[in-house]
């Protein structure tokens, strides 16, 4: 039933994103008609930019945070434990922060480029930057504070697509002076934004499955049986149609 409610959940919020690049569109023809002017359907234009990361953040989260596995170490063959369980945590724990500093990043170079222009502020250096990518891994191991981290992420993809948009929508040129540009040399910066997400979304799910219950205490971890890698599926699936949805509307 939980299966069943969930893929409804995805088909609905899939269709929605097919759908609504298209009437963003016509909601933006009406608002031309009368550009100089406040109506009706440049105030929906203006907050169509908000809609989907906010649908978007909806649907990450009830999905893809709390997730469930077949828990059964009665097998021993089918263990992952030792040295192998110990590389596989380093590397998706120092990675996944890693990837969430940088998003944090990101974000904080838009708002010093876009609102604080006149304030010049030093990027991090290795050591302050390991230094925070050690503290987010320390706290990754706890699950409130693993959650609480996915809620931020969400966050912060909100406020970045709202920044892309107040810039697409005051025709604020993007350039290299911001890193999100800079970096990618990619002129559709929304997708930057998603393919980010999508990778987080995936280190996520794997430390959730390497830290689900005793996994770490016991130190040791069950191979993914049937149906354990499901979840990462429907996560490409919904990450495909939200590169459709952002590559419709540039």
């Amino acid at each position: 039933m939980i299966i069943k409610n969930n893929s409804t959940r995805l088909i609905i919020t899939l269709s929605f994103l097919l759908i609504f690049p298209f009437v963003q569109k016509q909601w933006f023809n009406l608002y031309l008609f009368n550009i100089n002017n406040v109506s009706f359907y440049s105030i929906l234009y203006y907050l169509s930019g908000t809609i989907c990361p906010f649908l978007i953040s909806l649907n990450s989260f009830n999905n893809y945070t709390h997730y469930k596995f077949n828990n059964n170490k009665d097998y021993s063959k089918n263990l992952i434990k030792g040295r192998a369980l110990f590389f596989l945590v380093a590397i998706n724990l120092i990675f996944l922060s890693y990837l969430v500093s940088y998003y944090f990043y990101i974000n904080f170079d838009l708002i010093t480029n876009l609102f604080l222009k006149g304030i010049q502020i030093s990027q991090p250096n290795i050591f302050q930057l390991n230094l925070f990518i050690f503290l987010i891994s320390m706290l990754l191991i706890f699950k409130k504070y693993r959650i609480f981290f996915k809620k931020l992420i969400l966050v912060n993809f909100c406020l970045i697509s709202f920044f892309i948009w107040f810039m697409q929508i005051n025709n604020i040129k993007i350039d290299d002076q911001f890193h999100i540009h800079r970096y990618y040399g990619l002129e559709n910066i929304n997708l930057i934004n998603v393919f980010i997400l999508l990778v987080i979304e995936i280190a996520y799910f794997i430390w959730s499955f390497l830290s689900y219950k005793s996994n770490l205490s016991d130190w040791m971890v069950q191979l993914p049986q049937k149906g354990d890698m499901n979840p990462i599926l429907n996560i490409l699936i919904f990450y495909l149609f939200l590169i459709f949805y952002y590559s419709v509307i540039m």
